[in-house]
């Protein structure tokens, strides 16, 4: 966001960079979610895990779609008043995608016990 004020060519290469890299966490993240969440698709819980798979979609498409703009505008040197703007909007839409998707998540653990093993004591 740092990079869209100053322009700077650091500000906007290290966005570059970052996006990346998050972007192929977001991809990372997305797998290893849907190969916990298996099995886990029946009552209050299903409800609640098919709505974070459904935000966990939205932040990989759109993480994926923000960094082929910014790898885009990177290769063909697009400095556009109009393509920074795009780039701005995907970046925020993205970080709010990545923030309820997380408190998705923590709602299937904290408030439904998603992946949650009861131990009993040992007598």
């Amino acid at each position: 966001m740092v990079s869209f004020f100053y322009k700077k060519e650091f500000f906007s290469q290290t966005a570059f960079y970052l996006l990346v890299l998050g972007t192929l966490g977001t991809i990372g993240s997305f797998f290893a979610g849907k190969s916990a969440g298996d099995g886990m698709d029946e009552g209050s819980l299903g409800a609640a895990m098919e709505l974070h798979e459904q935000a966990a979609t939205v932040a990989l498409w759109l993480s994926i779609l923000a960094a082929l703009l910014y790898l885009g505008r990177y290769i063909f040197k697009l400095n556009k008043a109009w393509v920074r703007v795009v780039g701005f909007i995907l970046f925020v839409l993205v970080i709010g995608a990545i923030g309820t998707t997380g408190y998705l998540g923590g709602q299937l653990v904290f408030k439904h016990g998603a992946g949650i093993e009861l131990g009993l004591p040992e007598f």
